[in-house]
């Protein structure tokens, strides 16, 4: 069986964003079985699902597995399978589309990992459970991404002294809100995760065009921000797990 693997990002127009993808894809096609992988966005930036699809089957392969490269289940992810579905009947290659990128204990383990290295990186040396985390996510009215990110929220209470959860858009808590949630709880050390995929305008520039004044107008001292979680060798396995997950059902 010849396979090729193809991933869906929601699509940016920043440079990192395709860069982190094209690193993605190398590190999946050195461990993987894929005669190919490859990228394409489901909006913003071309190639196109259209564009990508095309550019797969021109390929020798006998199976084509499509990532849906997403954080939360919710319409874009449903948009895109839609939009490779359609594409199904021009093709004899089979496509298999994996589970989207959420309620995965390896995201866990990715935050848990940021938090940690940003620990080290500022010489703290508490103790976890004197630690308290704040998750920025990207915000959804879809009721299983409110879901995902607390899945991710609750997996971590047993090992930091407070976990709280807010939202750079379309829902609440946003992160003022956030911010004076954690100023309640008067916490030592306060790190904060980027729960973003890519280095994209969201990370360089709309959180921290809340996020700076948030902290400003607030009485925390000692906070600390991760990088985004895209930026890790795990989101390699995690991938190539979500399609040997669908692979070996088929």
């Amino acid at each position: 069986m010849k396979r090729g693997l193809l991933i869906i990002d929601r699509g940016s127009r920043e440079r990192e964003a395709s860069e982190e993808l094209e690193t993605i894809c190398t590190g999946i096609k050195a461990k993987g079985d894929y005669v190919f992988t490859d990228y394409c966005f489901l909006e913003v930036e071309p190639p196109y699902i259209e564009d990508g699809i095309s550019k797969c089957l021109k390929e020798d392969i006998d199976s084509l597995t499509i990532v849906p490269y997403f954080l939360y289940p919710g319409k874009k992810v449903k948009i895109a399978v839609t939009d490779v579905m359609k594409l199904q009947k021009d093709t004899q290659v089979k496509f298999l589309i994996t589970k989207p990128m959420s309620m995965h204990k390896t995201l866990v383990d990715i935050v848990e990992n940021r938090v940690t290295t940003t620990l080290k990186e500022n010489n703290i040396t508490l103790p976890n459970t004197d630690v308290d985390v704040m998750i920025i996510g990207h915000g959804s009215k879809d009721p299983n991404a409110q879901m995902s990110l607390n899945y991710i929220v609750d997996e971590l209470k047993n090992s930091y002294r407070n976990v709280s959860r807010c939202w750079l858009e379309i829902e609440q808590p946003d992160i003022f809100e956030g911010i004076k949630k954690c100023e309640k709880d008067e916490p030592k050390v306060l790190v904060i995760v980027f729960y973003f995929l890519h280095e994209g305008a969201h990370v360089k520039t709309d959180i921290n065009n809340d996020l700076i004044p948030a902290l400003k107008d607030s009485n925390l001292k000692d906070t600390f921000i991760t990088k985004h979680i895209g930026a890790d060798e795990k989101i390699i396995d995690l991938i190539i797990e979500r399609a040997k997950e669908v692979e070996d059902a088929n």
